[in-house]
């Protein structure tokens, strides 16, 4: 075989030379630490218990233990061997890829190698620990040439954490094939991982297994391997993807074996790297837990987006979990505000069915209480220029971010997208939360406001699957898995969860032991109110997370987390198993003296919480599955400081609805900064009044809103909007074209050129009325009312009005209003034919098409405002724009 050294020492060789004798001289260091515990100098981290009392050691020295990889090459393999304080924690790590059907691994020279220290910094908005965290890694380079000419390096990365391997082509030509990366290493079979079955979107259970148990099969990243052998923890992932690569997971076969395995076989690559970090952590479970390793292998953020101060990490109120089709309600959404406020939480997710019409209307009364509004979407709904376009226009209404669905692919064309939507996410100032996504791999150093992103089983899976309960046992493995990797949006504390085995306790603990940038919260705000010890802890849990630490557990029994923000601890214990007794040292928090605040599982069920003074250990009794929180800090310190967000007053807009003039322009009045929809422009004429320009795509009955911000609660703009709309031409107009002002809809949205549906949006049909079908007009669902603004500049609303057949049996009023005023109504009933309808609105600002029930029939009906139109015959009068 043929080692990577040469004859003589080249300079790589002599600064590698000079490192380890630096290395041996901290080991020194080491050894007199170990001498010094030994004499009850402790140097070294707490022992953490489990069960009834046995003893896990999990603490991490006070000085960092030294990974040194060495990599070989023999005749048909490369083989990497890494060393921890001498000793060696991987063996035999075959190491290559396939390109162009060539196996570059075996028959391959080396030619030379490069070293440096690569030292950096960046500062995380989110995550383990906010702030500016600095690292030093050292890097080797190893060129290549196989027997075939073919000439490729290997990468290698060296921290306190672990190594990093990756595979370059620094002298590609052109375009060539990867296909297929051959890193393999083997456990021997008594080895325990943790694991789950692979999936795109990673969201099976995870499990513990000895390796021999498992089948052969596909297995997704993280996976958490402890190796008898070695005596450590090894955590196997990736960092560093981006549109170049296709993912990869692990391939675990018979012996032992588990290998790299690409998503895309073969994926087109050019020069430069080819894949992403292969990952190998290899520590404690502390340290492997509260490593940035991935982070640190992510590229650093370009220049303009590397601050990105705007990034507000935070709790998030969300009616989804507890009410499937509220995300089409406007009110619910204002009282899942007005419960927020309250709490002092920072963002409101709107999931499934909000619509244009009215998301205006929910951020500006959410930003008066300093909370910021995100929304749902399906990730096909932003691919391509046309749909990503949507981007803008949302956060020119004032939308902090968004949380988009469904990607379920780790292949190449996938990662290109997620490229797109990175870049156009923080060019725009907008957060982004994924979900049916891959598992983190860096992006949040690279790209600040990623604030979350799925991959896991969480609480939506009691929606979806009832039968089949989330365990403690799952939950209990994802800090030592999947969270060690990246924000984890697990959707926690779900009271109401139906068929939940875990316990209260446990379930209120999940907000501190899973970390998401925005966690949000699953059940219906109501339910936390209604239990006020978890109300009062989820108001008091902090934002962001200064610092975080593993206090006790291990994959199968128990994981207890405590995150530090200033002066307090928030500590989260989550169980397995039968109810017992948690003993938890709190020497690593180096608090001395302490006061805590325990929140936890009831001897009769519920939540009961306690006050008491602590020293070196927290002791709580937790029951079947269950948990606790608590908040700690040095004695005498006040542990309880949530306060109510207070209300700020709108910006001023006069007037908030207008028609534009011929020319496509009107003034508005306003003292606040203005954000505008793209296409739009603005000119400052005097004082207080802006002149707007609209695009000249802009339709007749279209509205642009124009955004006004104003400073306002904890760095979140105070925002109004006004709505500029182009007035109707001479003709007629479709009715489903017009924007509306406002609604209510008793099931889900109003929908355009369908029936109603359920209480999704897009989920009616062909309009129907007594088997008449129509391809245009609203469909609504009694009660409801449909707002429109036309200014004066239509003469006359004709449609074919009636009950449509999905509701048959059932019966509504439908009427027409101008101004306020009743201008038509009629009673329509199921299977009667459409009733045609030509009302006279000369003159009317303000159109509202209603629908309600009848006292013989209070069920809903669904209702067809079929082939509407707005006609102006070229003598109506129009309320002109402001000059």
């Amino acid at each position: 075989m043929q080692r990577f050294a040469a004859a003589r020492p080249s300079i790589e060789q002599r600064i590698v030379q000079a490192a380890n004798a630096i290395e041996h001289s901290r080991r020194a260091a080491v050894n007199l630490a170990s001498e010094a515990a030994e004499q009850g100098i402790r140097p070294f981290g707490p022992l953490a218990r489990h069960g009834d009392g046995v003893v896990n050691e999990i603490g991490t020295a006070a000085l960092p233990e030294r990974v040194e990889p060495q990599v070989e090459t023999r005749a048909d393999a490369v083989v990497l061997t890494v060393r921890r304080a001498g000793r060696v924690v991987l063996d035999g790590v075959r190491l290559g890829i396939r390109v162009g059907g060539v196996d570059l691994d075996a028959g391959s020279v080396l030619l030379r190698s490069h070293v440096r220290e690569i030292t950096d910094e960046w500062t995380a908005r989110s995550g383990k620990a906010t702030g500016t965290h600095r690292y030093t890694h050292l890097e080797t380079v190893h060129e290549l040439r196989h027997d075939s000419g073919v000439e490729w390096q290997i990468h290698v990365r060296a921290s306190g954490d672990g190594v990093a391997v990756r595979y370059a082509l620094a002298r590609l030509e052109g375009h060539g094939r990867l296909d297929a990366d051959r890193t393999r290493l083997t456990f021997e079979p008594n080895a325990r991982v943790w694991a789950l079955d692979y999936q795109t979107w990673y969201e099976t259970p995870r499990f513990g297994a000895d390796l021999a148990e498992l089948r052969p099969g596909a297995y997704g990243f993280p996976l958490l391997v402890r190796s008898p052998r070695a005596g450590v923890y090894l955590l196997l992932t990736e960092a560093a993807i981006d549109g170049r690569f296709s993912g990869a997971h692990a391939e675990i076969e018979g012996g032992g074996e588990v290998r790299f395995t690409l998503a895309d076989e073969p994926v087109e690559i050019t020069r430069g790297p080819v894949t992403p970090w292969r990952v190998f952590m290899i520590g404690d479970l502390a340290g492997i837990v509260e490593s940035r390793f991935v982070d640190e292998l992510a590229p650093a953020p370009l220049d303009s987006f590397a601050g990105a101060q705007w990034v507000r990490p935070g709790r998030a109120a969300w009616s989804w979990w507890s009410d499937f089709y509220s995300g089409a309600q406007l009110h619910r959404q204002r009282h899942f505000v007005d419960v927020a406020a309250r709490l002092g939480w920072e963002h409101l997710l709107i999931d499934c069915g909000w619509d244009e019409t009215w998301v205006p209307e929910i951020v500006a009364y959410a930003s008066r209480r300093g909370i910021q509004v995100h929304l749902w979407v399906v990730w096909h709904d932003l691919d391509g220029p046309e749909n990503l376009a949507k981007l803008a226009l949302w956060r020119s209404w004032g939308v902090a971010g968004i949380k988009v669905d469904f990607m379920e692919s780790e292949s190449k064309d996938r990662y290109r997208w997620y490229d797109t939507i990175l870049a156009e996410t923080a060019r725009l100032g907008l957060h982004v939360n994924f979900h049916g996504s891959v598992i983190p791999r860096g992006w949040s150093r690279t790209w600040p406001q990623v604030i979350g992103y799925e991959a896991i089983r969480g609480s939506e899976y009691y929606v979806f699957y009832q039968d089949t309960p989330l365990t403690a046992a799952h939950n209990v493995i994802q800090p030592f898995t999947r969270n060690v990797v990246g924000a984890m949006d697990y959707t926690p504390v779900a009271f109401g969860a139906p068929g939940r085995t875990t316990s209260d306790g446990h379930e209120l603990a999940l907000s501190v032991a899973f970390e998401c940038g925005i966690t949000h919260f699953a059940d219906d705000v109501d339910a936390y109110l209604a239990k006020p010890d978890a109300a009062r802890f989820l108001a008091e849990l902090a934002p962001a997370w200064d610092e975080t630490v593993l206090l006790a557990g291990d994959p199968d029994h128990e994981a207890v987390i405590a995150r530090r923000h200033g002066d307090r601890w928030f500590v989260g214990g989550i169980a397995t198993g039968p109810a017992r007794r948690l003993t938890v040292p709190l020497d690593r928090l180096a608090l001395g003296p302490a006061d805590a605040w325990i929140v936890g599982d009831g001897a009769e069920g519920g939540l009961v919480s306690d006050r008491r003074p602590v020293d070196d250990k927290l002791v709580v009794d937790v029951a079947d599955d269950g948990g606790f929180v608590a908040i700690v800090a040095a004695r005498g310190t006040r542990l309880h400081r949530a306060v109510e967000r207070p209300e700020h007053t709108a910006p001023r807009v006069d007037p908030p609805v207008q028609l534009l003039g011929p020319d496509g322009t009107a003034v508005l009045r306003t003292g606040g900064h203005l954000r505008l929809p793209p296409g739009w422009s603005a000119q400052h004429l005097d004082g207080d009044r802006w002149k707007l320009n609209a695009p000249a795509a802009l339709a007749p009955g279209r509205a642009g809103v124009i955004t006004v911000e104003m400073p306002g609660e904890d760095g979140v703009p105070v925002v109004a909007h006004a709505r500029l709309f182009r007035p109707l031409t001479p003709g007629p107009h479709r009715l489903s074209a017009m924007t509306m002002v406002a609604f209510d809809n008793e099931s889900g949205p109003i929908e355009r050129d369908q029936s109603n549906g359920g209480g999704n949006p897009g989920d009616g049909r062909r309009m129907s009325i007594a088997g008449t079908e129509f391809d245009d007009g609203f469909g609504a669902s009694t009660p409801s009312r449909i707002e429109l603004y036309l200014g004066g500049s239509a003469d006359r609303f004709t449609a074919r009005i009636g009950v449509d057949d999905e509701t048959p049996g059932t019966a509504a009023r439908m009427s027409v209003h101008a101004d306020g005023a009743e201008l038509f109504s009629a009673d329509v009933r199921a299977g009667e034919p459409p009733l045609d309808i030509d009302v006279d609105i000369t003159g009317a600002a303000a159109l509202s098409l209603r629908a309600d029930t009848l006292p013989d029939h209070p069920e809903p009906a669904h209702v067809d405002w079929a082939s509407g139109r707005l006609h102006r015959t070229g003598t109506a009068t129009t309320t002109p724009a402001e000059r």
